[in-house]
């Protein structure tokens, strides 16, 4: 039996998908899970389609989506632009 990692880009099939897994990573407030996850859904599009489409360089969004990346708000509301998507704010609950 061949055993491959599992990479959650393989079945970030629909909008839905993209929709949950994004949320679930935001609950953690962990900007390293944020970053890695917002990089999964770009390497789901295609991440030089997503280069191409928010203007920055295809290896720098590797970098700023990985794990240990750190993506300033400008290269975080780039993505999210070329994705469809933008931030939104909630009151957390009391």
């Amino acid at each position: 039996m061949e055993t491959r990692p599992f990479d959650p880009a393989n079945y970030l099939d629909t909008e839905e998908d993209i929709l949950y897994y994004l949320e679930a990573a935001m609950e953690g407030n962990d900007a390293g899970h944020i970053a890695s996850a917002l990089g999964d859904v770009a390497r789901s599009k295609g991440m030089s389609e997503i280069a191409r489409k928010s203007g920055l360089g295809r290896q720098a969004l590797y970098n700023a989506l990985s794990e240990n990346g750190n993506p300033t708000l400008e290269t975080l509301t780039a993505v999210l632009d070329a994705l469809g998507l933008r931030l939104t704010v909630q009151k957390t609950a009391a």
